[in-house]
């Protein structure tokens, strides 16, 4: 019997983390006290006016089918919200609503990038964009950071077979929130070059110190730029899967084909929660950033106590920790030692293999708890 699945699926290796992982649920099954400080998800639950908005539709009859690109009161709102508050110029027609942001990142990869194709991905990078670039048959192409991890030497890695840069600020795993002279230097490398842009900016309203900035928003990027975004980070709705892209017009006519072939669209009604979070009340966020950032400062002054180097967490919740060792083996003993899960720094690039991430959404008892055990780990 045939047991070999094709070539796109192959090249695609199985995350460096699932081992770790899967040794935390078994402890965690056999009683054991695990602390998870692996996961990047918000623990605060999805605010009461966004229920709300999805029960009130599912109980209006909204249920059914929707457009491919998405409903239009989301499609509008989306596009005012990236007018009003990323500086955008974008209609709806520069829109598609996708089944989380992760879709709308493997949606783009797979329209737009072929066999040849480079893909430049600063070094280290979320896992997926790797996976999304290889399963589209183009190449990832790794770009060192500086020293400081908030610049790097792009403008080195270009060649006549790039097509598209990837950034994402805030980053993950670094927690780094690129300054604007960076992302100056990837809009100048990419009009020279006439290459595209993916701007991942789902983390854009966790900052705590520095400004988020959109390429988009750019001169000359509006045409090569296509952003990402979704509401999984800022409005705790990662189970609901809702993200979207705003893009030059054919891009998104080439997604929305690809959309109408696959998944068809978001779920109706979730659709609706969307519109409800962009256009309802915005103050539970600065609670939500007030206690990441408590939480983080947490961590910072015992990894300062104890000497350990850092990227600079300046957004999302994410601090990627240099442990001067080999990062999957540092991860499997401190688990079976302690109990605590972290995630391999392996998993997110090639250079940076002595460091891990970790995620502080969690209570700030259970970061209390992490950096007990932390402390006597290393002793």
């Amino acid at each position: 019997m045939i047991q070999r699945g094709a070539n796109r699926i192959e090249v695609v290796q199985p995350s460096a983390t699932l081992r770790v992982s899967t040794m935390a649920k078994e402890l965690a099954r056999e009683g054991r006290d695990v602390v998870d400080m692996s996961v990047g998800e918000p623990d605060f639950p999805t605010p009461d006016f966004i229920i709300e908005a999805a029960y009130r539709a599912m109980k209006e009859g909204k249920v059914f089918y929707t457009p491919t690109r998405g409903v239009p009161e989301l499609t509008e709102a989306i596009a005012e919200k990236l007018r009003k508050e990323n500086g955008i110029d974008v209609t709806p027609d520069n829109i598609i609503v996708t089944p989380g942001a992760k879709y709308a990142i493997f949606e783009a990869m797979m329209c737009l990038l072929q066999e040849g194709d480079e893909v430049l991905l600063l070094d280290p990078s979320w896992v997926s964009y790797e996976a999304c670039i290889l399963m589209a048959g183009a190449r990832p192409i790794w770009v060192p950071h500086e020293e400081g991890f908030e610049d790097a030497p792009i403008e080195d890695y270009v060649t006549g077979n790039t097509k598209l840069i990837v950034v994402n600020t805030p980053s993950n795993p670094l927690g780094v929130v690129y300054p604007r002279e960076f992302l100056k230097k990837v809009r100048d490398v990419a009009v020279d070059n006439d290459l595209l842009v993916m701007s991942d900016e789902i983390y854009e309203k966790i900052i705590f110190e520095g400004s988020h900035h959109s390429l988009a928003a750019m001169d000359g990027m509006l045409e090569r730029t296509i952003t990402v975004n979704g509401f999984s980070k800022t409005y705790s709705m990662t189970g609901w899967r809702l993200g979207y892209a705003a893009a030059p017009e054919w891009i998104v006519k080439l997604m929305n084909r690809m959309q109408s072939h696959s998944v068809s669209h978001p779920t109706s009604f979730v659709q609706y929660a969307g519109v409800a979070a962009l256009k309802g009340s915005q103050d539970f966020i600065e609670d939500v950033v007030r206690e990441f950032k408590a939480r983080r400062d947490m961590i910072m002054e015992k990894l300062d106590e104890l000497g350990i180097k850092y990227a600079p967490p300046k957004g999302a919740f994410y601090i990627f920790m240099d442990v001067a060792r080999d990062s999957m083996e540092f991860c499997e003993e401190f688990l079976k030692k302690e109990y605590v899960a972290l995630t391999p720094g392996a998993a997110f690039g090639v250079a940076y293999r002595s460091w891990v991430r970790l995620s502080y959404a969690t209570s700030r008892e259970r970061i209390a708890e992490f950096l007990k055990r932390l402390e006597r780990f290393l002793k």
